[in-house]
């Protein structure tokens, strides 16, 4: 069985690591770079870094501070926010990152999913969905909504259909990110994740809620996730990259341990 692989994910504005609740309420926690380079010597698996406004203010990636954490870190390194285009992701992939996310521009022309598939390869294309609940909307098989734009824009796309089409256009991973659970450290939106990784093939990441490190035994477990993302609990120092990990291996899950 592969290991189970916990990710650190680094939302940054303005050149700074922060932290939201719901997509709302964002508030500065400290420096990505520093954050970065503990969270490595700490055994983190991986890391991915969010412009989280570059979509919202139709606006590049910040490149520097790109290199910069690529820098500091020898593992692999994701990057997502303002990526419109192939040349986009060819920077963001010449500045050290090892895959893209892509997201809201995605959304827009699904088509750059493939594009970017053919030029660098499946496993440096990750989709990146933003999810809420929407059970007021009929045409949403599933009941979760595909939003953009870091959360502001709903599209009236269902978000299982979304996950599929993604993987047919070349799509290597999906990161399910759930609105409902972001930040609020109570668990992982166990449903959702479990429904889309039991209709794709690819790699399932799930994100948003990770409180305690029960919460991601859960999500490889009732939510079938290949991978999990932490943010509070790491930021706020509840908890080390290897106090998590060794509560999983106690339970007997496939984690790397260093």
């Amino acid at each position: 069985m592969l290991s189970k692989r916990i990710i650190a994910c680094l939302d940054v504005r303005d050149g700074k690591l922060v932290k939201s609740v719901q997509f709302v309420d964002t508030k500065e926690v400290g420096d990505p770079v520093a954050a970065a380079r503990s969270y490595y010597e700490d055994g983190i698996d991986e890391l991915v870094f969010y412009d989280i406004t570059a979509s919202s203010d139709r606006r590049d990636i910040m490149i520097d501070v790109v290199s910069e954490v690529a820098s500091q870190v020898f593992i692999p390194f994701s990057v997502g926010g303002g990526l419109r285009s192939v040349e986009d992701c060819g920077r963001v992939l010449a500045a050290g990152a090892e895959k893209v996310n892509l997201n809201t521009a995605a959304v827009e022309n699904p088509e750059l999913i493939t594009e970017v598939s053919e030029a660098f390869g499946a496993q440096a294309v990750v989709l990146s969905m933003d999810v809420r609940k929407n059970d007021a909307l009929a045409v949403l098989t599933s009941g979760y909504e595909i939003v953009t734009h870091g959360g502001r824009k709903p599209t009236g796309m269902d978000a299982v259909k979304w996950a599929i089409r993604g993987e047919k256009l070349g799509a290597g991973e999906l990161v399910v990110n759930a609105i409902d659970t972001d930040g609020m450290r109570e668990g992982y939106e166990l449903i959702l994740t479990r429904i889309i990784s039991d209709s794709v093939s690819i790699p399932v990441i799930a994100s948003g809620g990770g409180g305690h490190p029960e919460h991601l035994d859960e999500a490889f477990t009732l939510g079938g996730a290949d991978a999990a993302l932490v943010a509070s609990m790491l930021h706020y120092g509840d908890y080390s990259v290897h106090d998590i990990k060794s509560y999983l291996d106690e339970l007997g899950l496939p984690v790397r341990l260093t």
